[in-house]
């Protein structure tokens, strides 16, 4: 039976096995497993542990360190899968409730869903009675510092809530000296002022609150050269009246409650993880501006995932939600942010004939307005980070989320937003949405509808039009319309519904007329690499492309494709795009571009790196039999390991590019591709690209009527079979091989051919060969 593991990191870190103590000692393995609790559930980089734990040690030290401590690690935790490697880095598994800070947040969480202010006392009693000490006490680490700040903050905003909620249910005694305390302690914290002259103000204190509010703003305007804010005022106010009813961080009486948010999706379906994380950001209870973005390409789903789960937290914000459309990406002129903002205004109450006239007026008046109110601001539909910024509210009482193709990193840097990059739809979920919309719950056929899904990019948007066309039609046949969208030329037609708003090819557009004239050119021509799965570019393939040698030019076009959602970044410094916008791409590049022009500089490109690259590995075979490729080798590839690093990256667009050349009318570099590569592919058990290659360079080669290429071909084919243990099918090809090396200048490869063929018999025993084999 596998105990428990509780963690505890508000206070000292502890860890404990059911009831008995975990043997976690040592300042550096307490710290390494801060740092992952930190990030519980998320790899942390073995880089940054190494910076965090040893600052300015040497790499190599580093990772024997962090390694050993890893180690000793898992063994004190007693269950060694908590404590996992992957492509990300190191991650610690944690449970649902066993992070003392993972529960402490989620009782924030659930107080401030709570009405209740007896039930609300009761929650965040728990939530503080976790506390034990300061965050991560006794660890001194920097990189830990951002972390404990933010518990630390949190655990006084806890605290102010608690009296908050005892002031709200008549408790007013004890919370007078109580507050006297924690005013004292923290003089800055002008809400904790502001429950102090509350509590004294309805235990019959009035002199004493007054005063309070006048030492409160001395210690401002002489620490911070500020006057005190507008919930201190509000304070003094209710003092001055006599209302002993005001809650301090109440918001002003008879504010209107707008609820502006649209419908969602009636057939929304899955994105659970993402709803997840909207709840888990959105009950943060950071004092600073709650701000998530949720950012993917067109088409992905961002609209739908915000509005439905804003209907369904709505009543978490009780003082109304304020929703627009943007206009970042769409046919219509973006919304100006002046104008944004007075549509707020006006849903806040403000008539039409006080609202400021200019940018920064309406910034400052929304703001007032929405201190200290709970409501749920939704930008939807956002291009720049300039267009948000003013568009933020100052309070942390409120939340905004966003939406947006551009990943907004200015945000996320500036203004701390939180980001959600929302990824075309998971098959299961997919295959649901299709069984929903076209009205065949009991779908048998999967693997019709998983070619659909793929023809759809797995896009939600793509494959509701594709619902409503199969719905549509008498048969309700996903059969007839995969058949129909094989054919790429057709496929965004088929998806096209009359509508900007709906049409694929419509909603793929408003992010490509965002594009600089140098980057819509290289998406046009992206369109003409080949995009299967493992087929990435690169910045150099993409210079080739464009007919440039400037590598970094290239890669600045390629971050400004990634940026509006055209490309995706799939490896460092490796791109691709979905098939939706390859056939896009396409689309527009056969109106624009010369096809034959950019493949043949994307050829010539892969056939000189192939050739660098294998140079570095067998000299012998690194000859091309064409003098016609300008190719100009890869600057990185300087010795044989970077050469072996090159040739495995783009072995999947090498072979495609062979294949292209024949297509293109240039066989000879295809029979160089089989040549130059045949000794990598052989060396390093390369098989299926093996075959292809070497099938296609005997096509080539005689189309070329080559007899010489096709029998370095066929032998290469041949020794494949031996490879492969097809000693039979082995012997026939080279002696196939020897038959085609007829002439007086294939003595070498005669020889070559005939040592291969003396390894076959060898492998099956045969020692009655002739010693001529011709």
């Amino acid at each position: 039976m596998v105990q428990a593991v509780r963690f505890e990191v508000l206070g000292p870190v502890r860890v404990a096995s059911g009831a008995q103590p975990c043997g976690v000692s040592g300042r550096v393995r307490l710290g390494l497993l801060s740092l992952l609790l930190a990030r519980a559930n998320a790899p942390v980089a073995a880089e940054s542990l190494v910076e965090a734990l040893w600052p300015g040690h040497d790499e190599d030290d580093g990772a024997r360190r962090l390694h050993t401590n890893v180690h000793k690690l898992r063994r004190a935790l007693g269950e060694p899968d908590r404590l996992s490697f992957g492509p990300g880095g190191y991650r610690v598994r944690v449970e649902r409730g066993e992070l003392d800070a993972e529960r402490f947040e989620r009782l924030l969480g659930h107080a401030a869903d709570t009405d209740d202010p007896r039930s609300r006392t009761g929650l965040l009693r728990e939530a503080l009675g976790l506390w034990r000490g300061d965050p991560f006490q006794g660890i001194d680490l920097p990189a830990l510092a951002g972390e404990a700040q933010r518990l630390a903050e949190l655990r006084l905003i806890a605290t102010e809530d608690l009296y908050a909620a005892e002031l709200q249910g008549g408790r007013t005694g004890t919370a007078v000296a109580e507050l006297s305390e924690l005013v004292g302690r923290y003089p800055l914290r002008e809400r904790l002022q502001a429950l102090l002259m509350t509590a004294l103000h309805r235990s019959g204190r009035q002199a004493d609150a007054l005063a309070v509010f006048h030492r409160a703003r001395q210690v401002l305007v002489e620490e911070l050269g500020v006057e005190p804010g507008a919930e201190l005022r509000r304070a003094q106010r209710a003092v001055l009246d006599g209302d002993e009813t005001a809650t301090a961080a109440s918001p002003p009486p008879h504010a209107p409650r707008p609820a502006q948010l649209p419908s969602p999706p009636a057939d929304f379906i899955g994105r659970r993880f993402e709803l997840a994380a909207l709840d888990r950001i959105s009950a943060s209870g950071a004092e600073s501006p709650r701000v998530a973005a949720v950012v993917g390409t067109a088409g992905v789903g961002k609209t739908a995932l915000v509005t439905r789960w804003a209907q369904g937290a709505r009543e978490r914000f009780p003082d109304g939600q304020l929703h627009i459309d943007l206009h970042g990406f769409s046919p219509n002129d973006p919304v100006r942010t002046a104008d944004a903002l007075g549509s707020f205004l006006r849903g806040l109450g403000v008539p039409g004939e006080a609202i400021p006239p200019d940018l920064d007026g309406r910034v400052t008046r929304f703001r007032t307005l929405t201190d200290g109110r709970r409501l749920l601001v939704v930008l939807d539909n956002a291009s720049t980070v300039e267009q948000i910024r003013p568009l933020l509210p100052g309070t942390s009482s409120c939340f905004t989320l966003i939406t947006s193709r551009s990943p907004l990193d200015g945000l996320v840097a500036g203004e701390g937003a939180h980001r959600i990059d929302l990824d075309p739809m998971p098959r299961y979920d997919a295959r649901a949405l299709l069984s929903t919309r076209t009205g065949r719950p009991d779908e048998p056929d999967h693997e019709q509808a998983d070619q659909l899904i793929a023809h759809c990019a797995g896009l939600p948007l793509a494959l509701r039009v594709a619902a409503e066309r199969i719905r549509s039609r008498r048969s309700r046949d996903i059969a007839s319309l995969v058949a129909e969208l094989d054919v790429e030329h057709d496929r965004l037609d088929l998806l096209d519904t009359g509508d900007e708003r709906t049409s694929i090819r419509a909603v793929l557009s408003w992010s490509y007329r965002q594009l600089s004239p140098e980057a819509a050119r290289l998406f046009r021509f992206c369109g003409f690499h080949c995009m299967h799965p493992r087929h990435h570019v690169d910045a150099h393939a993409a210079a080739a492309l464009l007919g440039d040698t400037d590598a970094r030019q290239a890669r600045r076009l390629l971050d400004e494709l990634v940026r509006y959602r055209l490309l995706d970044e799939v490896h460092s410094g490796r791109y691709r795009m979905h098939d939706l916008l390859r056939t896009y791409a396409t689309d527009l590049a056969d109106r624009h571009e010369h096809r034959a022009a950019g493949q043949g500089r994307l050829l010539d490109h892969y056939l000189g790196g192939a050739t660098h690259a294998a140079a570095f590995l067998d000299p012998r075979e690194a000859v091309l039999r064409t003098r016609d490729t300008a190719g100009t080798p890869p600057a990185e590839v300087d010795g044989r390991e970077p050469a072996l690093h090159w040739l495995d990256a783009e072995l999947p667009n090498l072979v495609c590019a062979a294949e292209r050349a024949l297509e293109l009318g240039r066989p000879t570099c295809t029979v160089d591709f089989s040549t130059t590569l045949w000794s990598y592919l052989d060396r390093y058990g390369y098989f299926d690209e093996s075959r292809r290659l070497h099938t296609l360079a005997c096509t080539a080669a005689r189309q070329l009527d080559d007899r010489t290429a096709e029998g370095i071909a066929v032998r290469a084919l041949g020794v494949l079979e031996y490879r492969l243990e097809r000693h039979v099918e082995s012997e026939a090809l080279l002696q196939h091989s020897l038959a085609l090396h007829d002439s007086e200048a294939d003595a070498a490869l005669r020889a070559t051919t005939r040592s291969c063929l003396a390894a076959v018999h060898a492998a099956i025993g045969r020692t009655d060969t002739p010693a001529q084999t011709s």
